[in-house]
């Protein structure tokens, strides 16, 4: 029996919670490699920093999947993408968006942006700027300009 070509949907994996609850967001940032930067963001953003690991029982179920804008972090991003569109993450959780940190400063080279684009047309993608703060430890003065979205999306709802 052939079976028809397979389609990705952009967005949420799963149902985004009902607006208007007056309740926190709550999101499990998760890293798809080592190094990814989940930490930092969830200091800056929120949530529960779950490093390499998948949520446990009493963490948030909806993932803010965490890699870097390197050849390494983008390709481990689009496995657990994968992972999730498959049906291989745990059950329960679910894949809110992408959360890309760029591994350097200016822009990525040609393949790179690519490899984003494709990630894009999968899933819901924020990008983060380089930040030289963080790479000395500073992390307190707050979210970068530039991932309004991402403030909008991390921030309670009301």
């Amino acid at each position: 029996m052939r079976q028809g070509p397979e389609i990705w949907i952009r967005g949420p994996v799963t149902a985004p919670e009902p607006p208007g609850t007056g309740a926190p967001r709550r999101f499990s940032w998760v890293g798809a490699h080592g190094g990814a930067g989940v930490s930092t963001l969830a200091a800056v953003y929120g949530g529960q920093d779950c490093g390499r690991g998948w949520p446990g029982p009493a963490d948030p179920a909806s993932v803010l999947l965490v890699a870097r804008t390197h050849a390494a972090g983008l390709a481990a991003a689009a496995r657990t993408v994968e992972d999730f569109r498959r049906g291989r993450a745990p059950a329960g959780l679910g894949l809110h968006a992408v959360v890309l940190v760029a591994d350097a400063p200016g822009r990525l080279p040609r393949p790179l942006a690519r490899s984003v684009e494709l990630l894009e047309s999968a899933v819901e993608v924020h990008r983060v700027p380089w930040v030289t703060g963080w790479r000395l430890g500073e992390a307190g003065a707050g979210p970068p300009r530039g991932t309004d979205p991402l403030i909008r999306l991390t921030r309670p709802v009301h």
